[in-house]
């Protein structure tokens, strides 16, 4: 572990850091536009200049890898006129139009600007103006705004691995556009909002409605999918204006799928805020008292009573409803709209097992008829990242789709593939459906599925609705618990869920 010397305090660091997070270890701010720790280092904007000792010029420290018996000095004059050059360079192009930027009070560039900048800019030349991009529905752009930090095209290549984001023309002329000029296709496409240090980009639904300072913030739950990520819910006074990602590093990390930041807007349109009552065949509006009146004037048929729980009810809605339910003689109640069929012989049969975390542990992952870019883009986006890192093995069965990363097709057939694979004559390679019912036991291919599971360290298999829904889900539920071999410590059967209830509904019996 590495020793240095920052402003005078030595410290111990792990190997590997740069100097820009030593700084931080040792708690001294360095500004940046351009880093960020989930994203490959750019060192594009320069602001985190430093100086070394024994260097001759100041170092970008994000780029810097930090060594044994550095002498590091973050406030030297030196470094505060080279970051009061790299400020003033920045503002060279940048409109002053904070007063009507949606960015304002919460910009990078504003802080920075008055924390390290020049008091006035010594260039009175024309500024150059930037053609807006439409990215969209939901991304709004000012690219006029833009200081080329490269955060967005990074977010798209390495995150989302989606790369339809990219840089054209050089110098002062550089643009950031996307492909062709085309709208963004990421279910992830609304985090580049939050990554942008500036006002380039912003959020076009919340355009021009809110300031922050106007708004309040409450922790929350998304329940937009299964993946319970934690967010951020800004309103002003009952209404809300937007919806952030929260920082949990076991869930969701600090993104947020483009459903759970923006499906707010169901919250004032089409929305069943009362309850409704059959009359002359046709649901009409009714009051509280008139519906719960409805229900006692059901008298001796209190026993046929059913209740349906959303997919977004919550465990006490539930539970007090399957409470009222058997105060009145009845027990049917169920939240399984869908059908799908589970194994409810022991809890772990329908829990994703792994744990969203615990991808970055596995080393091979078999998807069995789920889509998890559809269903949980933000789980979808770890484990692409984790392939795109070459630290896992991706494989399925089901239908071909495109989930952002490389994997390896075994074919549509579910139930046929598994059998084969329990007997061990199906070859993990890219084959088509008729290249696979051609193999024999004796074909000279790679391992069959099942050997690759069993060589794994920590394999998983991840089950979705393409399985649940079938008729014959309980067998092919069984035969992939087959293909998967115990593991202490590790459990690595998991059933992706597509919506928020589903779990708590099980835990609770009301099903």
């Amino acid at each position: 572990m590495p020793k240095l010397t920052i402003d005078g305090k030595e410290i111990e660091i792990e190997d590997g850091l740069t100097v820009m997070q030593a700084c931080e270890y040792a708690g001294t701010e360095i500004p940046h536009f351009c880093f960020h720790e989930r994203l490959k280092i750019a060192g594009n904007c320069r602001m985190c200049l430093v100086d070394i000792e024994k260097s001759p010029k100041p170092v970008a420290s994000c780029a810097m890898p930090a060594a044994e018996g550095m002498i590091v000095h973050t406030n030297s004059p030196r470094v505060k006129k080279a970051r009061e050059g790299v400020m003033e360079f920045l503002l060279i192009n940048h409109p002053l139009d904070c007063p009507i930027c949606d960015q304002g009070g919460e910009c990078d560039l504003q802080d920075q600007a008055f924390k390290y900048g020049k008091p006035s800019s010594r260039y009175s030349e024309n500024k150059r103006s930037v053609k807006d991009k439409n990215l969209g529905p939901l991304v709004k752009t000012e690219m006029t705004r833009c200081i080329h930090c490269t955060r967005c095209i990074r977010f798209s290549t390495d995150v989302a691995g989606v790369p339809e984001m990219g840089a054209i023309g050089r110098g002062e002329h550089m643009e950031i556009t996307s492909y062709l000029e085309k709208t963004l296709t990421s279910e992830l496409s609304g985090n580049i909002i939050d990554l942008c240090p500036v006002g380039a980009l912003t959020s076009k639904p919340y355009a021009f409605k809110a300031r922050s300072w106007e708004l309040e913030s409450t922790e929350s739950i998304d329940v937009m999918d299964a993946m319970g990520s934690n967010i951020r819910i800004d309103a002003r006074g009952l209404e809300v204006m937007r919806i952030l990602p929260k920082l949990n590093e076991d869930i969701n990390e600090e993104w947020l799928s483009d459903k759970a930041r923006f499906s707010y807007d169901g919250l004032k349109n089409q929305r069943l805020d009362r309850p409704y009552v059959k009359k002359n065949g046709k649901l009409q509006e009714a009051s509280w008292d008139e519906a719960m009146g409805v229900v006692a004037s059901a008298g001796p048929q209190l026993g046929k009573i059913a209740a349906l729980a959303g997919t977004t009810a919550p465990c006490e809605t539930m539970f007090l409803l399957k409470k009222l339910l058997a105060e009145l003689g009845s027990n049917l109640c169920d939240a399984n709209q869908f059908g799908y069929k589970f194994d409810l012989s022991a809890r772990g049969n329908y829990l994703f097992n792994t744990t969203i975390a615990g991808i970055e542990m596995a080393d091979f992952c078999l998807l069995v008829g789920a889509n998890p870019r559809q269903i949980a883009p933000v789980l979808n986006a770890r484990i692409g990242k984790m392939v795109r890192e070459g630290a896992l093995t991706v494989a399925r069965i089901g239908e071909v789709d495109d989930q952002t990363y490389k994997i390896m097709e075994l074919g549509d057939n579910v139930e046929a593939v598994i059998q084969r694979s329990l007997r061990g004559d199906v070859g993990i390679q890219k084959k088509s459906n008729k290249e696979l019912d051609g193999l024999s036991s004796h074909s000279p291919m790679t391992d069959s599925l099942s050997a690759l599971l069993s060589k794994a360290k920590n394999p998983m298999i991840i089950v979705g609705d393409g399985v649940l829904t079938r008729p014959d889900a309980h067998a092919i539920l069984s035969a992939l618990h087959g293909l998967m071999p115990p593991r202490e410590n590790w459990n690595g059967f998991n059933i992706l869920h597509n919506h928020a209830s589903m779990v708590g509904a099980l835990d609770l019996g009301f099903i």
